[in-house]
């Protein structure tokens, strides 16, 4: 009997042994087939089905890169996509549509990175995201950008993937002045999506976008140094925005325009749901008080936007905080637009309101300074002025 027993159990160790091994990482991490024909020397097209997966060196990118709903692009650890040349008004760029999902596995050693042949800014479109969260400017809509790419919807929880340990370098291509790419845009994205450790590098546009949708993100860096093309703000948002986000840094030392720029929504102010976006551990970076360029607006808040700021850092601006329109200016006073422990270094009007215009008049201005609190230990990002601790390795310039 009690052989029997040991025989029983020496099969039954074998047994569950064969499954352990039959359950290898290999395994965990096995594809779906995809019809997309992969060429490491000419990425390009639509991938419609599966998972296609980027594993290692350099990919050229040379045309729209395109990833459907219900397909996945997966990108491994220190792989390059280096968008070649525009041609025949081809833009090079990435676009995940409505459930299609994108899986950027970089690490703090390796990261992965999208970057261009010519090292200018706007020199290809950059990454486009498109979910099914709500926004305020329709049901659905287009994006500006690609070609009938739509966004928006009821799903908070959307999931477009996960990026981590990405920088994405010289994007933001422009069609026209109402058309421009970003670094990366984020349409109608949802909270289902990671977004962590990214850096824009010397973006023609804004470095991050956010139309709408509920995404969240962390250590999130935009700088832009190139004289010759200025770039736009750093950070933006509009269309009813709500992410929760933690360490943020960006820094100018070039002609463009301002740190964040805010909207809910322009041709309705009062569209729900309103932009209100939370914002811990922030700092910008501008190019000095006496900077002609622009109003050098470290935060420009406007058009119904909400947003709550903890643990601020502005340097080097012309205006700390810049509140205008009705609605805006409201939410200083009720409290739903504020700013707690922040610090000003080198910032010569730490805050101006402006309401909304009526006719031809001048608009009226508005005392906004119930918008900040100050605290000489604030840190923003991490180490004030100083590139954060959690950005080295995998950013660069800093």
């Amino acid at each position: 009997m009690k052989k029997s027993i040991v025989k029983i159990f020496a099969i039954a160790s074998l047994t569950f042994a064969i499954v352990v091994v039959g359950c290898s990482d290999d395994d965990k991490t096995s594809t779906t087939p995809s019809s997309f024909v992969l060429n490491r020397d000419a990425l390009q097209g639509s991938i419609n089905d599966g998972e296609v997966v980027l594993e290692s060196g350099t990919y050229k990118l040379t045309g729209e890169l395109f990833v459907r709903a219900g397909a996945k692009l997966t990108i491994k650890p220190g792989v390059i996509i280096e968008a070649t040349a525009n041609t025949n008004s081809v833009v090079r760029y990435i676009a995940v549509a409505q459930d299609g999902k994108i899986d950027v596995q970089g690490t703090a050693s390796k990261p992965v990175v999208m970057t261009s042949t010519a090292k200018t800014p706007g020199a290809w479109g950059g990454l486009v995201l498109c979910g099914r969260a709500p926004i305020n400017s329709g049901a659905i809509a287009t994006a500006e950008v690609g070609y009938q790419l739509t966004y928006g919807g009821t799903n908070a929880a959307d999931n477009s993937g996960s990026i981590k340990y990405l920088r994405v370098e010289y994007p933001g291509y422009q069609y026209s002045s109402a058309k421009e790419f970003n670094g990366i845009s984020f349409f109608g994205v949802g909270n289902g999506t990671v977004v962590e450790n990214v850096q824009v590098l010397e973006s023609s546009d804004d470095g991050f976008e956010f139309f709408g949708g509920t995404v969240n993100t962390k250590n999130l860096v935009v700088l832009n140094t190139n004289t010759t093309f200025a770039g736009d703000d750093l950070f933006d948002w509009t269309e009813g925005w709500s992410g929760t986000n933690e360490n943020w840094y960006g820094k100018r030392t070039n002609g463009g325009n301002r740190g964040i720029e805010a909207d809910n929504n322009s041709e309705n102010h009062l569209a729900s749901p309103i932009s209100n976006p939370t914002i811990k551990n922030l700092t910008l970076i501008g190019t000095g008080a006496a900077d002609a360029g622009s109003e050098a607006q470290a935060i420009k808040l406007r058009v119904g936007t909400k947003a709550k700021f903890d643990n601020v850092f502005l340097s080097n601006w012309k205006r700390g905080f810049d509140v205008q329109h009705n609605e805006s200016v409201g939410y200083v006073t009720d409290g739903s637009l504020d700013a707690v422990n922040v610090r000003f270094e080198n910032v010569t009007e730490k805050s101006k309101g402006t309401k909304t215009a009526v006719g031809t008049a001048p608009a009226e201005t508005a005392d906004v300074d119930a918008i900040f609190t100050e605290s000489t230990t604030a840190t923003g990002a991490g180490n004030g002025a100083a590139a954060p601790t959690w950005s080295q390795g995998w950013t660069t310039g800093l």
